[in-house]
């Protein structure tokens, strides 16, 4: 019998151990994530004045609409924060009712920003025109496929809630780790608003 108790009790602490190295082992991701971001912002920081002779951020940049990004990005945080409230009550379609909020408001955000990546193109201001927009677009544009990533990840999630029916400590695993993931791309976000086109206007 207290062989059996014990057999019991192993496969929880192996699973908590599981979750735990999964959580920091995403940890170690974001960290590189991290290096791959700073160097951009430094490649921004020293091409952000080769302008080449062509139109420059004061010029192109519209803050407002920019800003509206930043504040769609912002909330889809928030909305995703409250979805997570939910997972750990265990309310399942509360949590996938917030997922979608969040889901379209990230969708919002990719769809103003390949406008504006169109807007440009179509004004000559595209990648090519010079250093200052092959940094921007790289910037920006690697921005954008993490948060493509982060959807089609979202989406995933959502379809195997739904398959469980209930939400069990694996679904919990990948949403803590997407939720750090999300946040993340916030933070950076807030650096491009500010370092990207606050300093380009000015």
């Amino acid at each position: 019998m207290l062989q059996k108790t014990i057999s019991l009790d192993v496969p929880d602490s192996h699973d908590d151990h599981g979750a735990s190295n999964t959580v920091l082992g995403f940890w170690v991701y974001l960290m590189t994530d991290c290096i791959i971001f700073a160097s951009l912002f430094a490649v921004f920081a020293v091409m952000g004045h080769q302008f080449a002779g062509g139109p420059t951020g004061q010029s192109l940049f519209e803050i407002p609409g920019v800003a509206l990004e930043t504040g769609i990005l912002l909330l889809s945080s928030i909305t995703f924060g409250f979805g997570m409230l939910a997972a750990h009550k265990g309310k399942t379609n509360t949590l996938l009712a917030w997922l979608g909020i969040t889901f379209l408001l990230g969708v919002a955000f990719i769809g103003l920003e390949i406008h504006e990546f169109s807007v440009l193109i179509a004004q000559g201001a595209g990648p090519d025109r010079s250093a200052f927009l092959s940094a921007f677009f790289t910037l920006v544009g690697t921005h954008g496929l993490h948060v493509t990533v982060g959807l089609v990840w979202m989406a995933i999630l959502a379809v195997q809630v739904i398959g469980n029916k209930k939400l069990t400590e694996r679904d919990l695993t990948r949403l803590t780790c997407l939720s750090l993931f999300w946040h993340f791309l916030d933070i950076v976000w807030i650096c491009v608003f500010t370092f990207v086109y606050l300093t380009s206007v000015v």
